[in-house]
């Protein structure tokens, strides 16, 4: 590709001095007389390398110089004076000229200054496709990239550090200590670790909190260049924004435990997408399922994730009171309206007011409160015991069964406007057997609930226990799981739970696992987890010191003396 040449100069022999001698090296070269005449050749060509003259007619050489400066051309210019001095020299070279040359020109001269004028230009397009690529990595990555020197000042940094860090590149040339701290500084830490043993840093997840981003999480990278001598001197530092990471997590988490309800499984999933869809709806709800699935806790979610969350959530057991005590409970009596009222009472329907009232076990309840709740489902009112004024009320009903309601209905022992009424919006809960993939996660919550209970240091459950607990048909549910494990607490004092701490009715169970234990790989790797110590190593199985001892024999398992 020619290389291309302006000279400028009002002299006619300058001019065809500078053509002769460059075209005979084999450039391409153009001429002006003037400042005009030069700019029009620079608005309509790209030049490689520019000669100018600093007196001209009308506008000078620094005239030029300035103007290809504000254009931002990116070409080398070299003066030409007849009369040099250091002033007219440090001004031309202050402008930005690469060098200037004096008259009378030689050509051995002009060749050199030309040659090195065209290198030097060569080396600066290639640093500016280097740092065009460089930026184009820079504002396309979405990590923030920052650069230090071993002083920590600034040296670049891309966009994305704005929005992470909060300093804009108004901070490049600046110490990063001396910026205003909008953090908890972990990053310079890293860099001055980073620096200290020039080797790479990393911080996984690490709270970093700007007043502009409370929440934001963020994991650093820090990688050293070296110098030839094996000195720092230049720090990378990569920040990655995990905070949309950490939140789609953190949701995951919370989706295991929901309101203190515990699970993963699909079922459950589907339970608490149906809380969320009803904690704002105000309509009666009826939660199903067995005896122990949790049924109290549902309501709980229901209520205290929706809008209602800060008025009263009341709760009777309609099983634990005869129909006089419960009509009382519920709707309140007068004085006088029975022997032993002595004093007014309000009932529950009005403590409610605003808020929830959880009628738990409500299969249970007698023809004649079925026909006054049914009068407050519809009308929104209900009459005192012993009181003829009926009183208005704002309570969302949620009420909770272990029985078949429909089948009580076509017994004729239940209501069916009632029953109709109550179940607007059914919510059922699957018993245990059906959601075994939780039961790990239950555990683990009630593990915790209880070290701090007995102030014990419970780390886990056998092997053994646990393909029990997999296995077991579990009639009573979580709370009998949790009774369960409450049980081996009480007996346990060691750092596993095993088949010894079970209550009676898991014997037969146990003794079933103990007898078809554990294959040759899973002994051998209790064994070595426990570096060979066979109480331990028991423990962990779940089997008595014996048993592990002839399944040790029966595998033909030796410890290795080395």
């Amino acid at each position: 590709m020619t290389v291309k040449i302006l000279v400028i100069d009002d002299e006619e022999g300058i001019t065809f001095t500078f053509k002769k001698f460059l075209s005979n090296a084999g450039y391409a070269v153009t001429t002006a007389k003037d400042f005009d005449e030069a700019l029009a050749s620079i608005t309509n060509k790209d030049y490689d390398l520019i000669f100018t003259d600093i007196i001209l007619k009308g506008k000078s050489g620094i005239d030029i110089l300035k103007e290809i400066k504000e254009r931002d051309i990116k070409c080398p210019v070299v003066m030409i004076t007849g009369y040099p001095n250091i002033e007219t020299a440090s001004d031309a070279l202050r402008l930005g000229a690469f060098d200037y040359i004096s008259k009378p020109v030689r050509k051995e001269t002009l060749l050199h200054v030309t040659n090195v004028a065209l290198q030097y230009k060569r080396l600066n397009d290639e640093k500016e496709k280097y740092r065009s690529n460089l930026d184009a990595i820079f504002t396309n990555i979405n990590d923030a990239i920052i650069m230090v020197d071993h002083e920590l000042s600034l040296l670049e940094m891309n966009e994305k550090v704005s929005r992470i860090c909060g300093f804009t590149r108004d901070a490049i040339g600046k110490s990063l200590n001396s910026l205003p701290k909008k953090c908890n500084g972990k990053c310079l830490e890293a860099l001055v670790e980073n620096i200290k043993t020039k080797q790479s840093v990393e911080v996984y997840r690490l709270e970093c909190r700007t007043n502009d981003r409370p929440e934001q999480i963020v994991t650093l990278t820090t990688s050293p260049i070296l110098t030839p001598l094996g000195t720092v001197s230049r720090v990378i530092m990569v920040i990655r924004d995990e905070t949309r990471l950490a939140d789609l997590e953190r949701n995951l988490m919370e989706r295991q435990q929901f309101h203190n309800i515990i699970g993963k499984s699909k079922k459950m999933q589907e339970i608490y997408s149906l809380i969320e869809l009803l904690s704002d709806v105000q309509t009666t709800v009826l939660i199903t399922g067995e005896s122990g699935t949790g049924k109290e806790l549902i309501a709980d979610a229901i209520h205290y994730k929706g809008n209602r969350s800060d008025k009263p959530m009341v709760k009777v057991n309609c099983a634990a009171l005869s129909e006089n005590l419960l009509e009382s409970e519920l709707f309140g009596h007068v004085r006088g309206a029975f022997t032993g009222a002595f004093r007014d009472k309000i009932g529950r329907f009005h403590m409610a007011d605003g808020g929830t009232i959880f009628l738990d076990e409500i299969s249970d309840i007698s023809p004649k409160i079925q026909v006054k709740l049914l009068r407050v489902l519809q009308e929104m009112e209900f009459e005192q015991v012993g009181d003829s004024k009926p009183i208005k009320v704002n309570a969302r009903l949620i009420a909770a069964t272990n029985q078949d309601l429909f089948k009580k209905v076509s017994c004729g022992e239940f209501r069916e406007d009632l029953y109709y009424r109550l179940k607007v919006m059914t919510l059922t809960l699957p018993p245990l057997r059906e959601r075994r993939e939780d039961i790990p996660l239950l555990v683990e919550h009630f593990l915790r609930k209880f070290n701090k209970k007995f102030n014990k240091e419970v780390v886990g459950i056998s092997t053994n226990v646990q393909k029990i607990f997999m296995n077991y048909p579990w009639r009573g549910n979580i709370r009998e799981l949790e009774h369960t494990l409450e049980h081996a607490f009480v007996l346990c004092s060691q750092p596993i739970i095993t088949l010894e701490h079970l209550p009676p009715e898991f014997k037969n169970e146990a003794f079933s696992i103990e007898e078809e234990i554990n294959d040759q790989e899973t002994v051998l790797s209790a064994l070595e987890k426990t570096a060979w110590n066979k109480a331990k190593a028991a423990r962990i199985l779940g089997v008595s010191r014996q048993t592990l001892y002839r399944k040790m024999k029966d595998y033909k398992i030796i410890q290795d003396e080395e």
